[in-house]
């Protein structure tokens, strides 16, 4: 059964992968030569988590959510039950109860019949955890205790250690003492909000380990009777300590735990507790057909987000001494930072290499194997991890990343590229502003740089399940971005969702076209102690903290901005990496080389790997100096005489430019501290267009690449723009207008160039071909004479929204509405038609720009009762051809403004709207934080809203020869 169900996983990966070719493959013969956009599927579309609150849903409120998620553009839905709407308890619904898998059942029953996909979390919240983890398959924490016996002598004190007890809350935390176990057995678990509790009682001795100056161990745990007592006399001629282990209780309970979801996290290490807790999955599962999940979910580590660490598992020194060849209760004290520097770094290297190898081994992969039995794939946010995090993306079908910094999504991308996954993931649009602040606007902002990171599957963050009759605004998550059908901009957000849908079609095809792979030196902080008094565990996110200032940082950072393509590997990765013609190949790509940059350890295996790679006719760059040395203790004196007589066989001579050379074999090495030297000399071009504040994802297929380009700059670019590969014909598309055509491409310095306009914030995907194509061309446009005000009495109607539709304005001046009407009007969250008439110009333009100046909100724009255009900045542009102009016309915009003006009034009357358990609503920053910390929106003066302008018609004359 094993082997089917990996045979049927690895035949839906291939499926993919080839599906992605294909799309490729066609769009080269059809969507260039033809202009064509490539087909959307409910993969191409943005996702969403979906959080069932309390999971009191039913099923005629699921049906007119998931109805309205498909008509909003929404291709899928990652079920995540949390916390419950206060008021609605008689709704909750036990997590896995036959209830609640009746209601998944319905879920993925309407999915199909609304072509939409759906994902679930394997747990409620995160981490994984739940009532049915017993205290054996908890997550654990290592306590110690030292004790100085003199030679000759007793230990008179008892070695026992008593747990302190411990609670943290999101909700009204109770007294220890009421606190009963199992914690389960509570009642009001979700008024509680429990996130840590420890329960004071003594925990099992783990191990006792005796040390003398002299250099000897002697194991004592089996002289230690149930009372703590030692029958031990310290033997003559030096004194002894004595370092306990207990196993402690770490106590992390599941955040933001639904109904029948509260409980301890498990122990991430033990494959026997993943085992146990996957086991509630099976049973709950039985009966039902689940074939409509398409992916098992786990959202970030998130298991330390507590006091203490989850550093410690029964079999901690069994796997140890199995992974890194000797014992490490013979070196305790070296594991927390007493002795000699150098060997108590080695040996807490050798510890945080163990954990990141049980977390792979014990947890990731056994996780990955139980999906397949179910026919589903796993997606995961690795980052965070103690670990290092490029090993556990590997593992994952879907790596999925977060945050608002490109170099941060590079782990999950990076390891999606490596072992050639075909889609990488995000959560997109957690925290951008405050709540009822951020626009469709900002959110298209925060996905184009997940896009430009790498990213082609994105997850929003999130969508609240609300009921039809829910009072406004509805059910909402505790982050900041709220997409729900109560905000003003939900009828628009089907714009930005087809333009995610258009981009994300070219950016699931082809493959990955990155240069360099750059060496992730894990072992360089896994080396550096740190602060131990925070534990002995580091956690990883990408860069920073851990790497900022460190010559990867730098050489990332650079590469980054100066245009170069690379992807970040590990040694596990780069013993699968094969050299062949002078290039890496690894994921179905064809990389230029492989950099390291100024690291100081690199295991002897994966520096021998390197080495061949260039033996084999690959280039080798250095950026900075040579890895100085082999992490970790065990064999340390054979490992490190073999690495040295590995280096003395790299005989490095003066190059061009500053750049050292040593041949090695049919390749080479370059070292260097000038990057774009190196880079140069190497054979790598880069992407000249970040000069001019250009950013780009490049992707290639078989006769071309695609790009996807967004001006970051605050300029307009409007000019020739340099690419890096072959190109005799581009085609340009515009994937927010859905324009298309072929553009203009000039060869110049030996290189293509195209011709691209592009206001700040806007974007264009670009297909190349190598040979000639013929089309249609694209249209280019620009100035033919002074702007026109559109100037008259503009009438406000506000047709949608609440708490009450103002009355009708009329005005010869734009102002924002709530400056033009009186109080209504500055509390109103809605949709406004502004309307107004004017002449058509007298001018022989081909085309006129409506520019409506400064717009608060999305703006859909008609001109004679015809729809152009729905505009959600920060542009707010639209080109009209001279023929739809008639000699009177009438041009009406509907304008959509935030949610935050109701919030403020609802806030002002103290009307009820944060009505959750758990974390409830808090405030994202200082200024909307209340007396009780939940957000309040009291204090702030309404935001502006509408149409300010001013409001002008631009002539436009075409372009042919740029």
């Amino acid at each position: 059964m094993e082997l089917m169900t990996g045979e049927l996983i690895t035949n839906m990966n291939k499926k993919l992968k080839l599906a992605a070719f294909m799309a490729c493959a066609l769009s080269t013969y059809n969507g260039v030569a033809q202009v064509k956009w490539p087909a959307i599927t409910h993969q191409t579309k943005p996702w969403a988590r979906w959080w069932w609150e309390g999971s009191a849903v039913n099923k005629k409120d699921l049906t007119w959510n998931m109805e309205n998620y498909k008509t909003a553009g929404l291709g899928g839905m990652e079920i995540t039950p949390i916390y419950g709407v206060k008021g609605h308890e008689s709704e909750f619904i036990q997590y896995l109860s036959p209830q609640w898998m009746d209601m998944l059942q319905h879920t993925l029953n309407e999915a199909k019949r609304l072509d939409m996909g759906i994902d679930l979390a394997n747990a409620t919240g995160w981490p994984f955890g739940g009532p049915w983890v017993t205290n054996e398959d908890a997550s654990k924490e290592m306590f110690t205790k030292t004790f100085d016996v003199k030679a000759g002598s007793k230990l008179t004190d008892a070695v026992v250690y008593v747990q302190q007890p411990l609670i943290r809350s999101d909700g009204v935390a109770p007294k220890i003492a009421d606190l009963k176990e199992p914690i389960a057995s509570n009642k009001n678990l979700q008024l509680m909000a429990l996130d840590q509790v420890r329960f004071e009682k003594k925990v099992p001795l783990a191990v006792l380990m005796a040390y003398n100056d002299k250099g000897q161990s002697l194991n004592l745990t089996s002289k230690v009777d149930a009372n703590g007592s030692l029958d031990w006399t310290a033997p003559t001629g030096s004194d002894w300590k004595l370092y306990a282990i207990f196993q402690g209780f770490h106590g992390k309970m599941v955040e933001r735990a639904a109904p029948g979801g509260e409980g301890f996290v498990i122990d991430h290490f033990s494959k026997p507790a993943l085992a146990h807790y996957l086991d509630r999955f099976d049973q709950a599962f039985k009966g039902h057909d689940i074939s409509g999940i398409r992916a098992f979910f786990n959202d970030s580590y998130e298991v330390d987000d507590a006091r203490g660490q989850s550093n410690f598992t029964p079999l901690l020194f069994d796997e140890f001494a199995k992974r890194r060849g000797y014992d490490l209760r013979d070196h305790l004290p070296a594991l927390f930072g007493n002795g000699d520097k150098e060997t108590a770094n080695r040996v807490l290297c050798d510890y945080r290499e163990t954990i990141s190898d049980m977390l792979l081994d014990n947890f990731t992969k056994p996780w990955e194997s139980w999906a397949k039995s179910k026919n589903a794939i796993i997606r995961n946010q690795s980052h965070g991890s103690p670990a290092n995090i490029l090993d556990l993306y590997a593992a994952i079908d879907i790596p999925e990343t977060e945050g608002n910094d490109i170099l941060a999504f590079k782990p999950a991308v990076s390891a999606a590229h490596v072992t050639g996954k075909p889609l990488a993931s995000s959560e997109s649009a957690t925290w951008l502003a405050d709540h009822f602040l951020s626009s469709l606007g900002d959110v298209k902002q925060s996905i184009d740089k997940y896009i430009l990171g790498g990213v082609n599957h994105i997850f929003y963050h999130g969508i609240a399940y609300s009921p039809q009759n829910a009072p406004w605004p509805g059910w909402l998550f505790y982050a900041s971005v709220h997409f729900t059908p109560a905000n003003p901009e939900w009828g628009d957000f089907s714009t930005l969702n087809n333009y995610i849908a258009r981009i994300q079609s070219f950016m699931q095809s082809g493959k990955p076209d990155d240069d360099v792979l750059i060496y992730y030196p894990i072992f360089d902080s896994f080396s550096e102690a740190g602060n131990l008094n925070a534990g002995l565990l580091k956690h990883y996110a990408a860069l920073r903290p851990d790497f900022s200032g460190t010559g990867f940082a730098k050489a990332s950072e650079e590469m980054l901005a100066k245009g170069y393509t690379f992807d970040m590997i590990s040694d596990r990765q780069i013993a699968n990496v094969q050299p062949s013609a002078g290039k890496l190949l690894t994921g179905g790509i064809a990389y230029k080389t492989i950099m390291l940059a100024d690291c100081k350890y690199i295991p002897l295996s994966t520096m021998t790997q390197v080495v061949n790679m260039a033996k084999a006719g690959a280039t080798v760059v250095i950026h900075g100096k040579l890895p100085e040395d082999v992490p970790g203790f065990g064999q340390l004196d054979q490992r490190r005489a073999a690495f040295k007589a590995l280096l003395g066989t790299l005989n490095f001579t003066q190059g061009n430019d500053g750049v050292k050379v040593a041949t090695v074999g049919k390749g080479k090495f370059l070292m260097s501290d000038d990057l774009n030297a190196l880079l140069t000399i190497a054979g790598l071009k880069r992407e000249q267009m970040t000069d001019s504040g250009l950013q780009f994802n490049r992707r290639t297929f078989e006769n071309g690449d695609s790009y996807f380009v967004v001006n970051k700059s605050d300029k307009a670019i409007n000019g020739w723009v340099p690419l890096s590969v072959k190109a005799a014909s581009v085609a340009l598309f515009d994937p927010m207008a859905k324009k298309m055509g072929l553009a203009q491409v000039k060869q110049a310095n030996g290189q293509a160039n195209v011709y691209l306009q592009l206001q700040p914030g806007e974007s264009c995907l670009l297909q190349t071909s190598p040979t000639a194509l013929t089309g249609s061309p694209y249209s280019y446009y620009q100035s033919a004479g002074d702007a026109i005000a559109v100037e008259g009495n503009w009438k406000i109607d506000f047709v949608k929204g609440g708490p009450s539709l103002p009355a009708a304005i009329t005005t010869d001046k734009l102002k924002s509405w709530t400056e033009l009407g009186g109080d209504d009007a500055k509390a109103f969250s809605g949709t406004a038609d502004y309307t107004i008439s004017f002449n058509k110009p007298q001018n022989n333009a081909a085309m006129m720009q409506l520019d409506l100046g400064t717009v608060y909100g999305s703006a859909e724009v008609y001109l004679n009762g015809v729809k152009l255009a729905t505009l959600l900045g920060p542009q707010y542009k639209v080109d009209i051809p001279a023929a739809a102009l008639k000699p009177v016309n009438t041009l009406k915009v509907s304008v959509a403004n935030l949610m935050a003006n109701r919030a403020i009034y609802m806030d002002k009357h103290n009307m009820p709207y944060r009505i959750f358990y758990n974390t409830n609503f808090p405030a994202h920053g200082r200024d909307s934080r209340g007396a009780d910390g939940l957000f309040t929106a009291a204090n702030w003066d309404p935001k502006p809203s509408g149409i300010v302008g001013p409001v002008h018609l631009v002539p436009l004359k075409k372009v042919s020869n740029p």
